[in-house]
């Protein structure tokens, strides 16, 4: 077992962790979560002091026992506890007290579920569920606390549900999914921010008295912040230190919050966004908050985000491509844009069939009047004139030339110049009698509507039924504003941004199992949307609009700190590139798209001969590489480029045979400084063999010596460097 509870202590084992909490005075009170302690009673550092102006509960006359001073698992507002609260409830009467006290629990085998959200699951995985229950008497509020552990993957999760058992309405003002508290402060803050086409850029800072926070009130989970942070100690790095993730499984509004006491204590806090959230439960109604992945690593931060990539690559991930081998691909938005016809992707796709290339993705602009983007969303009808004759006349072209088709939809948008507007523009969230701001000359539809879901739920099932689709591109191209729904009453629009997201998750359930062979990637215009959450209907995202190889090294080092390989769309673009205008080799391209689904994003018929060869090489390279780098532990070498002059990564097979290293060197100097490549993960005392040049060496050698950088002779220049166990 991993969960057990002996003498009012609950004890959470994984592999190498333990999480403790005690019931006290009836009140749920978190004692410990690190290193595994095995059977101790960690209940030793619950202390008592009389700190003024911090009050005591009701019946307790000690004056050193008081909420606002001791570490506690489900804070609520407005008993004492004036650190962050997890929730926060107006009741019928105008008041906003939540007094919540141990009534119950139940431990059991297999991993809970979450009704209409995604959350992790057991698949091959020993899990175990703890549900707590808590309850406020007075208003006969009820919550439950749901714990899922992963013992292997040193993996807790957390989420909680909200009962309304009294016989009054009650509004939530505040449901954050998880508290963790600790009793210490010389901790650091890393989190992931960014803007669109450059998104997850890791930065570290000390934790100080107050609040740090981010999140996003944008509606999605957003290119700026995303939803996992890192709690680590000060001097913690890749391979040391204790290191605490959190990764919400949601893909809307969050909050992600670290507050420093006044008595040096820390709380982590993260849940959705309470920014225009009121949610009505009535009598017997609940409520469901989404799930944080909680992870714990005494090994640095390497091993926290290769427990991450394993639990969400495995547990997370669902369907049939999971685990199975993604088509290589090409795209033609940076191709074409706008501009092509069936002659013109068919070229695309000759070409491509010549170098090895698997599936020709056709994207935006191919349905109802679309030439640019201001008009046509929601007309999810193919242009026959465009196309020049049917949507099957050219994926039946493609496949007779020996390539799978995928195609482009942006399902939830709606431009105001389309049928579907003039016929339902109550359909689009917008507020009556105000003009609305628009984004990228569109407005959003209202997905919290089922009418609304339904009909294009309908519209896409006939375009996928209607030949042989096997990939879809689910794009979003702007965040949620003027967020008012025709359908509920004025008490109730602060629901619309979290019932936007459980239909978009109820369309994704009924799309991805409509279509189980069909491979869904998600898209925000890139990396807006890319979370956990997603990744439970979306084995693969869209990682960033931005294609500059130079970029798209911090992008997806950043990426790499929760999100594995597996899921980063990660292709090849022209040079000068359509983002930045700068230039890099086509080998430097391709090494740095391999660390992802890999494909390509250019027209590949106007490609010299030499790039052609090469990017026929480089489809070779990543079919042969495929296992190692989607499977492979992941190991960061250096850091995003922002310090070290060289940034370099490394793929290591779990039998520790065989590893991938890639180095980008960033700029070359006159009489240049000499670079090793430190090497993680091998076996010491295995002979490892460069494939290319022959050299041996020891593990050893390689993870402690280093292997010698070439000098380059050009700015952005890459190599890998395949190392194979000697027999």
């Amino acid at each position: 077992m991993a969960i057990f509870y002996n003498n009012q202590i609950f004890s959470l084992h994984t592999k190498h962790s333990t999480y403790q909490m005690k019931v006290d005075r009836d009140f749920l009170i978190h004692t410990y979560y690190g290193p595994y302690v095995g059977d101790m009673d960690m209940s030793y550092l619950i202390r008592e002091i009389d700190r003024g102006f911090s009050g005591n509960p009701d019946g307790i006359t000690n004056k050193g026992y008081s909420l606002d001073t001791q570490l506690l698992e489900y804070p609520s507002y407005g008993t004492g506890d004036f650190r962050n609260d997890c929730l926060r409830v107006r009741y019928a009467d105008g008041s906003q007290v939540t007094d919540l006290k141990y009534v119950s629990h139940a431990i059991k085998e297999g991993k809970y579920a979450l009704e209409g959200l995604p959350a992790m699951y057991q698949g091959d995985e020993k899990a175990e569920t703890l549900e707590i229950v808590l309850r406020d008497a007075y208003k006969n509020l009820e919550v439950v606390l749901y714990y899922g552990v992963f013992e292997n993957l040193d993996m807790i999760t957390r989420a909680c549900k909200i009962v309304n058992k009294g016989d009054e309405k009650i509004h939530l003002l505040r449901v954050y999914s998880m508290c963790l508290d600790f009793n210490k402060k010389d901790m650091d803050f890393v989190h992931f921010y960014g803007r669109h086409a450059m998104e997850r850029i890791m930065e570290r800072t000390p934790l100080h008295h107050g609040i740090q926070s981010v999140g996003s009130r944008r509606g999605f989970s957003s290119h700026q912040h995303n939803p996992f942070v890192i709690l680590c100690d000060n001097d913690a790095g890749e391979e040391h230190g204790n290191c605490y993730g959190a990764s919400f499984m949601y893909s809307g509004n969050f909050a992600a919050e670290a507050e420093v006491t006044q008595a040096d204590c820390t709380r982590l806090t993260m849940g959705i966004h309470d920014a225009q959230f009121d949610f009505e439960l009535q009598p017997q109604e609940s409520f469901v908050a989404p799930e944080v992945l909680l992870n714990f690593s005494q090994e640095g931060m390497g091993q926290l985000s290769r427990n991450y990539h394993k639990a969400i690559r495995y547990n997370v991930c669902r369907g049939k491509y999971k685990t199975a081998r993604r088509p290589i691909l090409i795209n033609n938005w940076e191709a074409t844009y706008f501009k092509f016809n069936t002659e013109k992707l068919l070229d695309i796709a000759r070409e491509a069939k010549k170098l090895g290339i698997e599936m020709l993705v056709m994207d935006d602009g191919w349905f109802g009047k679309r030439d640019d983007d201001v008009s046509g969303l929601g007309d999810w009808f193919v242009n026959e004139e465009k196309l020049g004759g049917k949507l099957k006349d050219l994926v039946d072209g493609v496949n007779e030339i020996g390539l799978k088709f995928g195609i482009w939809f942006e399902p939830e948008m709606i431009s105001e110049d389309s049928d579907l507007y003039r016929a339902h523009p109550d359909w689009a969230l917008k507020i009556p009698g105000r003009a609305p701001t628009r984004g990228r000359q569109q407005l959003v539809l209202d997905f919290s509507r089922e009418d609304v879901r339904t009909y294009i739920f309908d519209r896409m099932c006939e375009i996928l039924e209607s030949s042989n689709i096997e990939y879809v591109k689910w794009d979003a191209n702007r965040h949620l504003t003027d967020v008012w729904s025709a359908l509920l009453p004025a008490e109730r629009q602060g629901e619309v941004f979290h019932r936007f997201i459980l239909g978009l998750y109820d369309f994704l359930e009924k799309i991805t199992q409509r279509f189980p062979n069909v491979l869904f990637e998600g898209c925000s215009g890139g990396g807006g949307r890319f979370d956990a959450g997603m990744m439970y209907y979306h084995p693969q995202i869209w990682c960033s609009d931005d294609t500059d190889a130079v970029e798209r090294l911090e992008i997806q080092y950043g990426t790499s700190f929760a999100y594995p390989v597996s899921t980063v769309g990660a292709h090849v673009s022209v040079c000068p590139n359509h983002q930045t205008g700068r230039s890099v080799s086509m080998k430097t391209r391709g090494v740095v798209a391999m660390a992802g689904t890999f494909g390509y994003e250019l027209d590949i018929t106007k490609l010299s001969e030499e790039d052609k060869q090469m990017v026929k090489a480089q489809v070779e390279e990543f079919k042969k590489y495929y296992d190692l780098i989607q499977n492979g532990a992941y190991y960061r070498l250096t850091d995003d480029g922002r310090k070290s002059p060289i940034v370099a990564w490394e793929f290591v097979s779990e039998d520790k045979k065989e590893a991938l290293v890639n180095v980008v060197v960033l700029h070359t100097k006159a009489n240049p400084m000499l670079h090793n490549v430190y090497v993680k993960g091998l076996n010491p005392d295995m002979w490892y063999q460069d494939e290319e040049t022959g050299k041996k060496f020891t593990g050893a050698a390689l993870m402690n010596g280093g292997y010698p950088v070439p000098v380059m002779g050009d700015d952005y220049q890459a190599v890998q460097i395949h190392l194979i166990l000697c027999e």
